[in-house]
């Protein structure tokens, strides 16, 4: 299984840095993981509704020029979405037995996901109401990757 995590901007936090490392380690066995960064466009702190559309499809289009040709398309959108750790395991499954053996996983920047980017998508998801930083997704993300290999293979994994 080939899971690319494609995320916008550069990841600068130690900690974080360190837990993706660690989830990257220990997903070794189950699948080949790899997060690709895209930059993300430069923006002020206020930007018209116009503005904003526009950091997004900047960013769409760096993020779309990364996706593999065949990997199923799954996008962490607000309006996505809510799966249970169970339910998102199912679909992880799913795509490897019945689908792919690629899944492509998508973090937009701070502003969110661009309309084509979402076009493309195959699975829109969200982790909840609340809104986290995207480079805080990116762990929380593979955390549950590996926690979806784990309940696959009925293996014990902490609640």
């Amino acid at each position: 299984m080939e899971i690319t995590i494609i995320a916008v901007g550069k990841l600068k936090e130690k900690y974080l840095k360190n837990g993706i490392a660690e989830y990257l380690k220990r997903m070794k066995s189950y699948a080949n993981v790899k997060i690709v960064e895209v930059n993300d466009e430069p923006a002020g702190q206020t930007l018209s509704d116009a503005e904003v559309e526009q950091v997004k499809e900047a960013e769409g289009k760096r993020i779309i020029g990364k996706i593999p040709e065949r990997a199923r398309v799954i996008a962490l959108d607000l309006k996505g979405k809510q799966l249970t750790s169970e339910a998102f395991a199912e679909e992880v499954n799913e795509t490897m037995t019945y689908g792919t053996s690629q899944i492509a996983f998508i973090i937009g920047g701070s502003h969110g996901l661009s309309k084509e980017v979402l076009q493309k998508t195959d699975l829109k998801i969200s982790f909840g109401k609340m809104t986290y930083p995207h480079q805080l997704m990116r762990l929380i993300l593979i955390e549950q990757i590996y926690r979806a290999f784990k309940i696959i293979r009925n293996e014990p994994y902490h609640k």
